[in-house]
């Protein structure tokens, strides 16, 4: 691994850990969304009652995460610089530097959103993707929750993209980095004014877009798939007329949340 790889990885987790901070700090001061309290109400607005109250799924939540990050350096980072190393060699000269990486980035970002939809559509990978959905309840710890079996395959799609298409691996970590940035910021529970909310909604998935992607009801799950840019819904008939309301129930229709090691267990388990 060069230097330059290094570097990326190295500010890549600095990036992600500080504006993680940051918005977990801030959605405890200022929610969108009552925390519950386990019981059906609202949590005291003492900003430690609701670390405490949130601790047990934030923990769940982060455990998941850290399996994800020991799994990063032993499989998915190798297996990208593998298939960019085993590139097709066919982009021209001009698909360089900073123009050649924007257009990269919203190419990754449209094909995002139709591996998402795929992971709603596919049985198989809805098996995976799930355990992301049973989270009862959202905050900027939703965004790192993903079962290991779904890293691995998104990791495999994502060589297999890199090989056809060329992308360098410089691209595929800024997007990466962009991805998990964008994804903290529309799982949080923080209140912004709703006149900035929708002069963002305009171009990026906000979290009063992406909390309907995750209302207890599945047509609603089954909508709203965007990841950084919010005009692939509305381009391919995808995007919920829903409107987000603070009491709105998350997670599966007919399903609760389930203990960690369940939910490790749960996309192995048979299925009548």
């Amino acid at each position: 691994m060069d230097l330059t790889l290094e570097n990326l990885l190295a500010w890549k987790g600095i990036a992600v850990a500080i504006w993680f901070a940051g918005f977990f700090l801030l959605e405890r001061l200022f929610p969108a969304a009552p925390y519950p309290d386990g019981r059906g109400k609202a949590a005291p607005k003492r900003i430690f009652a609701r670390l405490a109250i949130s601790a047990q799924r934030v923990i769940r939540n982060l455990g998941l995460w850290l399996l994800n990050t020991g799994l990063s350096p032993l499989v998915v980072l190798p297996l990208s610089v593998w298939a960019a190393s085993h590139a097709l060699d066919w982009r021209p000269q001009w698909w360089a530097g900073l123009p050649g990486l924007a257009l990269d980035l919203v190419i990754l970002d449209f094909l995002i959103y139709w591996w998402h939809r795929a992971n709603h559509e596919l049985p198989f990978l809805w098996r995976f993707h799930e355990v992301h959905h049973l989270d009862g309840f959202l905050d900027s710890s939703s965004a790192l929750r993903f079962h290991f079996g779904e890293v691995l395959l998104s990791a495999t799609a994502r060589a297999g993209v890199i090989i056809l298409l060329g992308f360098p691996v410089s691209s595929i970590l800024v997007f990466e980095v962009l991805v998990l940035l964008a994804s903290i910021f529309h799982h949080s529970n923080l209140r912004l004014p709703s006149g900035l909310e929708t002069a963002l909604s305009r171009l990026f998935i906000t979290p009063s877009i992406h909390w309907v992607h995750h209302h207890k009801v599945r047509r609603d799950t089954d909508s709203n798939y965007g990841t950084i840019f919010s005009f692939w819904d509305p381009l391919f008939g995808s995007r919920s007329s829903k409107v987000r309301s603070p009491n709105m129930p998350i997670g599966v229709e007919r399903e609760d949340e389930r203990p960690y090691l369940t939910l490790l267990l749960r996309p192995f388990r048979l299925r009548g």
